[in-house]
């Protein structure tokens, strides 16, 4: 891997890692729905505007169907999800909690493609099982109910994007990875528009909140993509995925260093027990680890990043 490539690798994992400290800043204001929307729509914008300048824009209708189940599943859905979560917990748990996408998308590819368990697999989701029970169990408040929920919703987010590697790998094998990140951001805000006739319409955002969600739209899904998908075609799509293992400890850094977060020994500690039992899995050569929230690419599986 050459140090242009390292360089990118690690300004992507700092972008997707970056995702939930911006999710923490503008969810409470805008809420859920409102925050992923403005969230697929900006980027959605923005990728379309640069495949226009490329005179690149791939065509809609052969895979209309399979953008929108993408664009719902490894967007809309998980995006809605982490702006409910990051209302009540904070970005650091968050980042660390979506670390557990590998896991899901292990269950799924054993139940819908047949791939058989391993003692690899096992004993990775046994480690990462192990470090969101430390992460939970030991907080440095007591855990209410909406805190529950929150992770929950947290988990919910990171089996959504297990079942959107799967549909990945099984259905846009030979569809430009390119084509999907535009086209799923459009379904994605399509998905999203008619919830936002049942949600209150949040006020008129402060400059620091909508800076954050420009960042998010921009920086954190735009420009992602488009340096995910360089280290695909330079790398290959395996070793792209490695920055799974560094999204977390973006996540922890940032939550630490612009909202204040506390470093607590149980979120290192579940940390370090996720991301070695994610190695442990994605050692065994049929698991790829999860990217924060975008769409996975044909021949690669999410397992994003970020996402």
């Amino acid at each position: 891997m050459s140090s242009r490539d390292v360089v990118r690798l690690v300004l992507l994992a700092g972008l997707w890692g970056g995702s939930f400290a911006f999710i923490r800043v503008g969810a409470p204001a805008l809420g859920a729905f409102w925050l992923a929307f403005a969230r697929v729509a900006l980027a959605f914008v923005a990728l379309f505007a640069l495949a226009m300048a490329r005179r690149d824009v791939p065509s809609f209708l052969p895979h209309w169907r399979s953008y929108a189940v993408i664009g719902v599943v490894n967007s809309a859905l998980p995006f809605a999800l982490y702006g409910f979560a990051e209302q009540y917990i904070g970005a650091s748990t968050a980042a660390i909690l979506n670390a557990t996408s590998p896991f899901f998308g292990a269950i799924v590819a054993a139940l819908w493609l047949r791939d058989p368990f391993t003692l690899p697999k096992l004993a990775g989701m046994t480690l990462g099982l192990a470090g969101v029970g430390l992460l939970v169990g030991w907080q440095p408040e007591p855990l209410t109910a909406a805190m529950l929920l929150a992770i929950l919703a947290c988990l919910a987010a990171a089996l959504s994007y297990g079942i959107a590697s799967v549909y990945a790998k099984r259905y846009l094998r030979d569809v430009s990875s390119n084509a999907v990140a535009l086209y799923s951001q459009l379904t994605a805000a399509i998905a999203l528009a008619p919830a936002l006739l049942f949600v209150p319409v949040p006020a008129q955002p402060t400059p620091l909140v909508a800076a954050n969600v420009v960042a998010l739209a921009l920086a954190s899904t735009a420009l992602a993509y488009l340096l995910y998908f360089r280290l695909i075609a330079s790398i290959g799509p395996a070793r792209a995925l490695t920055v799974t293992f560094l999204i977390p400890l973006f996540g922890v850094l940032w939550g630490t260093l612009f909202l204040g977060e506390p470093l607590t020994w149980n979120a290192l500690a579940g940390c370090a027990l996720i991301l070695c039992g994610t190695w442990i899995a994605a050692r065994d050569g049929r698991v790829k680890p999860a990217r924060q929230p975008a769409p996975a690419p044909a021949p690669a599986t999410r397992d994003s990043a970020a996402r």
